[in-house]
């Protein structure tokens, strides 16, 4: 009988995020993949956890996805996991995934910790409805993008690191103008959380002038629309 592909959420920065259900699947799952095995070390220890552990990123995914899904269809009961967050948001997972449902195999994905989730709610902007954009493009196809974004009326999310912060605040204010409101959320989950609002010129200017530290979720408001005017139209009484 095949076994079970399970997605787990990792703490993003507190590790009481940690869910009760998600320990429990780590401790018995008969296989752990981790995005980097040194650092879900640490958090296997804290948690009493001593399964199997084995390596999966971005570098060795397209290798690993077919030989782990063999292991699975044989029984063993696999669980996935990344340095931190749900594994497939901006992390290796979506491959593997991919493959286990193409064969039929069952995935359950177990909620829990993501970043934008967190920043997104805090930030005050319309979280109805939303899109999620994870790392813009480093170089070719970037500059399009943000053209394509520059309309966009939903609240849109973008992941990104200190180092590229203030160059990525500098170009979503060329193209979305400098006036557009934003929230950068530093460190979610962490001591030193912080979220920086205002428009996209001030706090570029904020950063600029204070060096980023840390994981970084970029919230931005979406295209004010545009109200129609109804038009009114009158239809003259013929003459008699």
């Amino acid at each position: 009988m095949p076994g079970i592909l399970y997605i787990v959420p990792t703490p993003v920065g507190n590790l009481e995020d940690m869910t009760f259900r998600a320990i429990k699947v780590l401790k018995e799952a008969d296989l752990i993949l981790a995005e980097d095995t040194r650092t879900s070390s640490v958090l296997l220890k804290h948690f009493d956890i001593h399964g199997r552990l084995e390596s999966h990123h971005k570098f060795n995914e397209h290798k690993t996805s077919e030989m782990i899904k063999e292991r699975i269809l044989q029984g063993l009961n696999v669980a996935l996991i990344s340095d931190a967050g749900t594994p497939g948001i901006s992390d290796p997972g979506f491959l593997l995934v991919r493959t286990c449902a193409a064969e039929g195999i069952e995935v359950q994905t177990l909620p829990g910790a993501t970043a934008f989730v967190p920043a997104l709610v805090s930030s005050g902007y319309p979280c109805d409805r939303f899109c999620f954009e994870g790392f813009l493009p480093q170089k070719k196809g970037r500059q399009t993008r943000l053209q394509e974004l520059a309309g966009e009326h939903r609240t849109m999310i973008f992941y990104e690191s200190p180092y590229r912060l203030v160059k990525t605040l500098e170009q979503l204010a060329e193209f979305f103008g400098p006036q557009r409101e934003c929230s950068v959320a530093r460190e979610i989950s962490k001591v030193h959380e912080e979220h920086r609002r205002g428009t996209l010129e001030e706090v570029a200017a904020w950063y600029r002038a204070h060096e980023p530290k840390g994981e970084i979720v970029i919230i931005v408001a979406g295209a004010p629309e545009v109200k129609k005017e109804k038009k009114r139209y009158y239809e003259e009484e013929e003459e008699a």
